[in-house]
């Protein structure tokens, strides 16, 4: 197991909040020289601690639908479920594909620019792959709100608002040329990427690329620039969790209960599929189950169901449909 100390998540904190702070701004905040500070973020990810750092990026923004896919496999040989695999990983619009420890064996994610086009790409899929699905449910995800990894810093109490943003469907959509889209295209997969590094693949420069940058944060297309951190190195478990109301007039006062809560990650909201669907960070399953049951004690028996989704094995992630 990876050492990691207060400075490390200070560190990790401070990244996940705008990974594209310098190293001096970093060391100021944490209380370390920049090398120090360059040292153990280098080491972080040597050791797998930092998997990569990305950039959020709002789709809605830019005028995209998203529709999630969860499907049950049957009469699958493995070589027919690598074909299927890989025919979702190499559609440009898909966001996630993943294998599920859960109710559903797949998890399929992907953008779409209105509803017909969403048809029309299920069915050519169902051509092909109908026979192998048991089963499928479709949703339209609309929004998520998004917090601060906390579990980096379990004894910080601050009392301030935990939400960096939220992303909902709906409203004005945001015009970007092609050079944003590259741009958008290269930070999305490395949100610290150097200016003069992205000046020389735009082929533009580096205040060219710093300006579009700016523009794309003040429009609201970029939420934040993260760190994906490694939670094995920090013997945490992330649950996603599907809870299934009573009365869906609970959403509200539940959420409210749950939005300042260290472990809450994300919350999802959708069409077509349970009432609250929060990510929770925790120690372990036990843990997860007494969240759970604290939410039906304090709201007298609220939760009419529930389920858990473990990915499984993540075949791809990609914040912005390629080009």
């Amino acid at each position: 197991m990876a050492a990691i100390d207060l400075k490390d998540r200070k560190i990790l904190y401070e990244l996940d909040l705008d990974a594209r702070q310098s190293l001096t701004q970093i060391g100021k905040k944490v209380g370390l020289k920049k090398d120090v500070v360059s040292y153990r973020i280098k080491r972080m990810q040597d050791e797998g601690i930092i998997k990569n750092f990305f950039t959020d990026i709002d789709t809605f923004r830019l005028g995209y639908h998203v529709f999630r896919i969860y499907i049950n496999f049957q009469y699958v040989t493995s070589q027919m479920k690598e074909e299927i695999i890989n025919y979702f990983v190499e559609y440009k619009n898909s966001w996630v594909v993943a294998s599920a420890k859960s109710e559903f064996d797949m998890v399929v994610v992907i953008w779409v620019r209105d509803i017909f086009e969403f048809y029309q790409f299920w069915e050519k899929t169902l051509d092909k792959y109908e026979d192998y699905f048991a089963k499928y449910a479709i949703s339209i995800y609309i929004k998520a709100h998004v917090y601060k990894k906390s579990y980096l810093l379990p004894n910080l109490q601050t009392g301030e608002n935990r939400e960096i943003y939220q992303i909902n469907c709906g409203g004005q959509s945001v015009e970007i040329d092609e050079t944003d889209h590259q741009l958008l295209n290269e930070l999305a997969v490395n949100a610290r990427a150097p200016l003069v590094e992205l000046a020389e693949k735009l082929g533009c420069s580096s205040q060219t690329i710093n300006y579009r940058i700016h523009n794309l944060v003040k429009s609201q297309v970029i939420r934040a620039f993260r760190v994906n951190v490694d939670l094995s190195k920090f013997e945490l478990k992330h649950y996603k969790v599907d809870i299934y109301l009573k009365d869906h007039k609970l959403k509200k006062p539940v959420f409210e209960y749950l939005k300042d809560k260290p472990y809450l990650e994300y919350m999802n909201l959708a069409i077509g599929w349970a009432d609250l669907e929060p990510e929770f960070v925790v120690n372990n399953f036990d843990e997860l189950l007494k969240i759970l049951e604290d939410i039906n004690t304090k709201f007298s028996g609220a939760i009419k169901k529930q389920s858990f989704f473990i990915t499984e094995k993540l075949y791809k992630l990609r914040c912005l449909p390629e080009l």
